[in-house]
């Protein structure tokens, strides 16, 4: 539904427009860091590497890579003015190694060269150059969390006596999870542009999600105050988490080496140096129990959680607490305690990725809860309803006892019932569970297997302070808008979304506002665009900044006029005065004003109300509202080779009141096969001698083509208002849909179940690849200890 003013004109929040940039990246005019022309002098740096997984640095023969033809200079950790840190929360991760090497493609020296081939071909000869000694290296979360190292102390949810309600449960149950990480995979890979500015200033065009956090990084690096570095993104292709942390260590080197030489320097890496030297979605390795009554109701659970943090925290302190948040996905846990522990591993630093812990918390209470109804030969859509926050219909308990999360806060939107009886009854899971089995008694080799999953999903930083944005609203003499703001564009259409709200507060046509790149010079202390927040606080911070302009215009024109400013209505280009038949062009109205000395700009701010949140005890509200979505997927598995295919995919996912569904709708599609790529074919994979990671580039890693695309996939906005103040009620769409793709992986488990033994329990691991396929086949075929 699009608002409407007053006059009962619809505007343009609502509906499906294109992305603000959509003919510009079609027709290749949409320029990125790499297609700023390249100004005179610029250099071209490129990264040598650590050839050891852990080992001491000794010393680095420096002479013999500035002997090297075409080489202008070369930096090491003892070149950086500053601070040699660019660790996000702990300092804890060096721009450039120096004294110890932590993992196998860390960064140890930076070449510069008129050549960016002539660069990257002095910096391969690292192995050669670096005198190391090695070190016992520890390459996989449990070993490391064995060894009792970990990068943060390890944490702790709790509620109830999760202890003896496991006694006294009728059933119990135990389960692991092996659950593979995920390469971000942007297109763009990471590039940062450094160009010395006038009395030591530095100006630092880079490709981050966090322009705020890159400008204290780089002053940190240089040894200045903060407002000495501008740094600027117009657009990013892709991001995904993977550049809201990690962009620093780039943007500190070029900007080291541009401060140096005073020259301008660019730093882009190629794939395989981005996939070895920058972190990814964590490893989780799950642990838990079930304990349960006869119709699938939790009683009670136990969960560890292991993560690969790699060799430093980065971001993997908010990622586990967010993990712990989401064990509970859209279910009632009476008793449950949960711990998280960051394991310190010699691999590259994991960092955030969309949906930064939830989904691998999620995951595994839908993986406990298909158990169990396997267990009591249940269909696990009924297990799932059972266990869903609010009243159970079955026992008919009130809701006020099933409504708050295990950290405290209440689920009091809860849209989980009426939204998963749509999608049960649009989709027709019940007739096709049926015609499933049917298929499935006569076919030997090709199973088939359907699963529905629920996402619950929190909104909004788990770290209070970051819920805050501002942005800026002119508008010129000629009524055309120009809008900045704190978020920035990495193809989700942010911009288009904030120029759309700034487009309905004035009345006025969207071709009429422009917004331009993220600048730290004119939106300081901005958050990241991350964990699906960008709409909501940069949206209200726009929204309030042109408040202020259109109150000031309707009262300039209510003192002309002699009318009441609160009933004059702006709309479609028009400004219509109460009382009269009288109605003003935008345009004229904005040029009257400027003659009359009006503020025709403004400055907006927007903080999330009503969070609280305490680290040590992991209580409080730390979402302003939840977003919900389902989805039923179908695939059919070849028992005989491990591949698998998603045949149908029907998917509903509540946004609250859509600000653009064209747009909403394609991150609800794209994340869904963003999520099957973790869950199915993208596989790390790190040699368990060296530490080397293996599958670094497009042919070793598996992202989701076309082709894997459901041939059927319907996808549907839930109709719903969020229920908090949101801009104009609208939800979160970012990351929650990434979640519904757990109903492909537990729908290749159904079709794994069903071809082993009754009431049997897969042990499948993710990334379901054919070979995780075949394990998971053979065992349930052959090992009767893992059926029932």
């Amino acid at each position: 539904m699009s608002p409407t003013d007053a006059r009962g004109a619809v505007g343009p929040v609502g509906q499906p427009l294109p992305h603000e940039s959509a003919a510009l990246h079609v027709s290749g005019q949409a320029t990125y860091t790499d297609d700023l022309p390249e100004l005179a002098g610029t250099l071209h740096c490129a990264l040598g590497l650590s050839p050891l997984a852990h080992g001491r640095l000794l010393g680095i023969d420096v002479d013999a890579l500035r002997a090297q033809p075409g080489v202008v200079a070369v930096l090491t950790a003892a070149d950086i003015p500053g601070r040699n840190d660019c660790g996000a929360i702990v300092h804890d991760e060096p721009i450039l190694a120096e004294g110890e090497l932590q993992y196998l493609g860390q960064p140890v020296f930076a070449v510069l060269s008129a050549s960016r081939d002539t660069a990257r071909r002095v910096a391969a000869l690292a192995a050669q150059v670096l005198r190391t000694e090695p070190l016992p290296a520890l390459l996989t979360p449990e070993a490391a969390h064995a060894a009792g190292q970990h990068v943060v102390p390890s944490m702790h949810l709790r509620r109830g006596d999760a202890d003896a309600a496991l006694a006294r449960a009728p059933h119990r149950l135990s389960g692991h999870l092996d659950l593979g990480g995920q390469e971000q995979f942007y297109l763009e890979g990471q590039i940062s542009y450094a160009i010395p500015q006038e009395g030591g200033g530095m100006r630092v065009h880079c490709s981050t999600q966090h322009p705020s956090e890159m400008q204290h990084a780089v002053a940190h690096a240089l040894g200045v105050a903060s407002h000495r570095v501008q740094v600027l993104c117009r657009r990013m292709g892709g991001g995904f988490g993977g550049k809201e942390s990690q962009s620093a260590l780039f943007a500190c080197v070029a900007a080291v080496a541009a401060q140096r030489l005073q020259r301008p320097v660019k730093l882009r890496l190629d794939r395989d140096d981005d996939f070895m030297v920058t972190g990814r979605r964590h490893c989780f390795v799950h642990d838990w129990e079930t304990g349960f009554d006869d119709a699938g109701r939790v009683l009670g659970a136990r969960i560890e959680m292991v993560s690969r943090a790699g060799f430093s925290a980065d971001l993997s302190a908010p990622v586990m607490t967010r993990a712990l948040c989401h064990f509970d996905n859209a279910y009632w846990l009476p008793h449950v305690a949960m711990a998280g522990h960051c394991a310190r591993t010699h691999t590259q630093s994991n960092t955030a990725f969309r949906g930064f812990g939830g989904p691998q918390g999620a995951l595994a209470i839908e993986l406990a809860l298909d158990d169990i109804a396997r267990h009591l030969g249940r269909d696990p859509l009924d297990v799932r309803l059972v266990n869903l926050y609010g009243a159970d219909d079955s026992t008919g308990d009130g809701s006020g006892e099933r409504d708050t999360t295990p950290y405290g806060q209440r689920v009091d939107d809860n849209v989980l019932r009426p939204l998963i009886g749509e999608l049960v009854a649009s989709s027709g899971y019940r007739e096709r569970r049926q015609a499933i089995a049917d298929f499935n008694a006569a076919s030997p080799v090709l199973k088939k297997g359907l699963a529905l999953t629920p996402v619950k999903f929190g909104i909004s930083f788990n770290v209070v302070h970051l819920n805050q944005a501002g942005a800026l609203v002119h508008v010129h003499a000629d009524g055309s808008v120009l809008v900045n703001h704190g978020g920035t564009e990495m193809g989700q259409g942010l911009h288009t979304k904030v120029a759309q709200v700034v487009a309905q507060t004035l009345g006025v046509d969207l071709a009429r506002v422009r917004v331009t790149a993220t600048d730290t010079d004119k939106v300081p202390n901005t958050s990241a665009t991350a964990a699906s927040t960008g709409s909501d606080l940069n949206g209200q911070a726009a929204a309030d900044a042109a408040r202020q302009v259109r109150q000031r215009l309707a009262q300039f024109l209510a003192q002309r006029h002699g009318v009441a400013a609160e009933g004059i209505a702006f709309a479609a280009g028009q400004v219509a005065l109460p009382g009269t038949a009288q109605t003003l062009r935008f345009d004229d109205v904005v040029a009257d004003a400027y003659l009359a000395r009006v503020q025709l700009w403004s400055d907006g701010f927007y903080a999330t109300p009503r969070l609280h949140w305490d680290r040590q005890t992991l209580q409080g509200r730390p979402f302003y509202y939840f977003a919900y979505g389902a989805a039923v997927s179908e695939v059919v598995v070849d028992t005989l080779t491990g591949e698998t295919k998603v045949l149908r995919a029907d998917l509903l996912h509540d946004v609250g009141r859509s600000l653009n569904p064209a747009l909403d709708i394609g991150q609800i599609e794209g994340g869904f096969v963003q999520g099957m790529g973790w869950l199915t074919s993208e596989e790390l994979v790190w040699h368990p001698q060296t530490g080397r990671l293996l599958t670094h580039a497009p042919s070793t890693y598996k992202i989701p083509t076309a082709s894997d695309c459901p041939a059927d996939f319907r996808v549907r906005l839930f109709d719903n208002a969020n229920a908090e103040d949101t801009v104009h009620r609208s939800k979160a769409v970012g990351e929650p849909p990434l979640l519904l793709a757990f109903s492909v992986f537990l729908a290749i488990r159904d079709a794994i179940a069903l071809a082993g033994a009754p009431r049997c329990r897969p042990p499948l691991r993710a990334p379901a690849t054919p070979e995780a396929v075949l394990d998971a086949l053979n065992a349930v075929r052959a090992a009767e200890r893992t059926c029932t």
